[in-house]
Formats: structure tokens, sequence, C-alpha cells
């Protein structure tokens, strides 16, 4: 159960918020080894681990378009119903995000624009296991078909008897991803990274996963790999007040505790009446839950801290950094403009980190760990880059050339000034 601590000192909140997290040493060597191995035996590597890992024999790695027919089948008309929605609302919302080329003057015959370019090659990793998220298909497809990207590859672990979930298939088929393989864990990141015979390589991996993908994630950006973020275990941070409903806040905070045995979550009030309703709700609705055993050890790392006031609340969460925020509290859209870290944020009691996660348009790939004080979630920026375009006039470079000819010099890169100055006296010195 939560730890509840009361009126921390503040030199005592950057222990207070620690995550919890494995042996760093012994997880690093172990991925290491994994990335090592599936970059020298390619395909053989990630059958022999699908085996070891996922239990799954495998004869391909490939899904067939047959497994995709057959899936589609399989899957409710009420849940077709459902990912439609959500997909519809995770469209309109990254839609627009898109940006028109805007040329600016910024001196007499000096134009400036920027242009967002498509990432040709991207690869989106989908946890699978216990709880596969085809909603991360949404999340990451819809912007990655949006931004144009030509290649798309998807890589998910296999269930034990060698399928992937059905709705995975289905998601990605309804967004228009066909090039699906069933490789998972680290193992699936250092084959996006490297390529095998059946797996392409790519440019940029995409998509959250346990402490092993993160790591290797981190491992494959220095092979020149680019990465959307470190997200590792979910986690939630709520605040609330005398004004929040308790069985709304445990609910929120056992949606999070349920995703894995690493996941951690956070409940802040400034009174300690509502935390002990909250506790007590908590109580009574963990016993409902079919993944029970998995929100309790989540449950026995995360922590209730009782502070002085709201603004004391802000602050120490804002020091926490959030993947996930939920104001259930008086004034929360007032609250929530203070609030400066964290990947998104949940105004109110009628705004579950649920809707987030699933429909109402926000991308669930966040930041966690911390690094939402620097990172932002996954948006359509995430799949193209910015490439930066200049034009200049005759009349510009004779007007700009000066400038730039003292300040090369200046810096002694007398190259960079001679190619100012050879424009100048060939064009305007005749």
């Amino acid at each position: 159960m939560l730890q509840l601590y009361r009126n921390p000192d503040i030199n005592e909140w950057g222990t207070l918020l620690e995550r919890p997290v494995m042996d760093i040493g012994s997880l690093e060597n172990t991925v290491v080894s994994i990335l090592k191995e599936v970059k020298e035996n390619g395909d053989t590597a990630l059958k022999k681990y699908a085996l070891l890992f996922d239990k799954a024999n495998l004869n391909s790695l490939v899904v067939t378009k047959q497994e995709i027919t057959e899936a589609e089948k399989s899957i409710s008309k009420d849940l077709k119903i459902a990912i439609g929605i959500a997909k519809k609302n995770i469209e309109k919302f990254h839609a627009s995000q898109k940006e028109k080329i805007k040329i600016i003057e910024t001196s007499k015959g000096v134009k400036c624009w920027r242009k967002s370019v498509p990432i040709e090659k991207i690869g989106l990793y989908i946890p699978g296991g216990s709880a596969p998220l085809f909603s991360t298909i949404l999340m990451l497809g819809v912007p990655a078909k949006l931004a144009g990207c030509k290649e798309i590859i998807l890589c998910t672990p296999p269930q034990s008897n060698e399928k992937i979930n059905a709705a995975i298939l289905y998601t990605a088929k309804l967004v228009g991803i066909n090039k699906i393989f069933k490789v998972g864990g680290a193992q699936a990141i250092a084959a996006m990274a490297f390529g095998t015979e059946s797996i392409p390589k790519v440019y940029k991996i995409f998509g959250p996963g346990n402490q092993y993908v993160t790591c290797a994630k981190q491992l494959v950006q220095k092979n020149g790999v680019c990465i959307d973020m470190p997200a590792g275990p979910s986690e939630v941070a709520l605040l609330a007040d005398s004004s929040c409903v308790p069985s709304f806040v445990a609910a929120d905070l056992l949606s999070q505790a349920e995703h894995g045995i690493d996941s951690q979550v956070i409940l802040v009030s400034d009174s300690e009446k509502t935390i002990t309703q909250v506790l007590e709700e908590l109580l009574i609705q963990l016993e409902q839950l079919p993944r029970k055993e998995i929100a309790i050890k989540s449950l026995k790392k995360s922590k209730a801290i009782l502070v002085k006031n709201k603004q004391e609340a802000i602050k120490l969460l804002n020091e926490y950094a959030p993947e996930h925020l939920i104001l259930s509290c008086k004034n929360a859209n007032a609250i929530s403009k203070q609030i400066t870290n964290a990947g998104s944020v949940f105004i109110g009691n009628y705004s579950p980190e649920s809707a987030g996660d699933y429909a109402s348009g926000t991308n669930h790939t966040l930041p966690t760990n911390g690094y939402a004080k620097a990172y932002s979630g996954v948006s359509l920026d995430g799949f193209v880059k910015k490439i930066t375009f200049q034009e200049l006039s005759k009349e510009g470079l004779q007007k700009l050339g000066k400038a730039v000819e003292i300040m090369a010099e200046a810096e002694g890169l007398f190259a960079h000034k001679n190619a100012i100055a050879i424009r100048i006296k060939k064009e305007f010195k005749k």
C-alpha cells in the first residue's frame, strides 16, 4: 500500500521522489549483450530470444496478410467502433499540428523559411505481453501517416502460440501499417536499429516499453539511430483536495498501478482526511481488479504525500515532473497554468488519465522518470525533421555581406569572409 509522508522537508524531496529502478549495471550489461548478438546474428538471434523470453518457437518473424485478415474477423464490432472513435480524435488533434511554410524577409533581399520533411523510415515498438497496447499504434501510427513517413515498420512480441494479439493487428491495418514483425523487448529495438534479414533498418524508433526496452533505445542512440524519448515504466501523480471524489482518485491511481510492477503512483494533498478517504476507497477497488497482484507490487513503491498548502504541492509536483498529472481539486484550471513539468495534464474531476490513454486525442507516449523537465510527449513534430532554407538576392548579399565579413574575420575564419568578399567584388566592384 502507499506509504504516507507528512509534510516532508524540501531537502528530502529528492529522495522521496525517486522512481523505482533496477540495478542499472546488470541491466545495461544484459541489454548490451542482446544488442550485440542481434547485430551479429540477425534473425537467428531474434528467434532465439522469442523462444527464451516469449516461449514462441517461430519459423518466420513476419506477420502474414492471412494472419491480419483472421485477426480482423475475430475483433468485436464494439471494439472496432471504439478504436474508430479514438482514431478520429487522434487524427483531428494531430492534424492541427501541421505548420504552414512562412517565408520571412529578415532584411531587404534576405529570405528565410523552414519546411517540415517527413522522416523516411521509422520503427514503432508496441508492448505486448499481459497488456497488449494496441492503443499505442494509434498514438504512433496516426501521426506517422499524417507526417508522410514512407516506410513504417512495427515490432511487437509474439504470444506463446506464436501469434500476435488480434487487436494489435486490426489496429495496425486500420492505420495503414502492413510491415509487422513478431519481435519484442530489447531485441526488437536492436533489430530496428541495425536491421536483420527480415527487418529493415530505420532512422528513428518510437514507442514505450519496460526498462530493458528503454535502456536499449538509449544505447542504440549512440549508434546514430534517433529515438522519440526515454519512455519507461508508466507513472501518474495526482493532486487532490477536499473537493475531489475519493473513488475517482482511487480509480485513477489504480489505473496506472496495474500497468506493471515497476509503475509508480503519487498522491499529493493538503488534506490528510482526503488522503485517508482515497486510500480506503483504493483498498475496496483493488480487490476487484483482475491485475490485483501487479497493482499491489506497484503500490508498495508508491507514495501519498501530505503537504501544507497548494503552492507547496505545485512546487513538489513540478519537481517530480510526472508523465501524467491529474488535478482533482478546486481551481484546477488556474492551477494547471502553474504546471511547468509534466508529460500530459488532466484537469478536473471528470478528466481521467484513461481518456488520454485511449481516445481524447492527445498522445499517450510521454516522457517518464522525470524527463518531462526537458522532453515533450510524442506529436506530429516527432515524425518530421525541420529543414531551414535561405535565399539572398544580389542586393540582399550586398546589404548583409559587410556584417558577415567583419564577424568571420573576428573569429579568424578568413575563408568564410572570402566567400562573401569574392561575390561582392565580382558583382559590385566592376
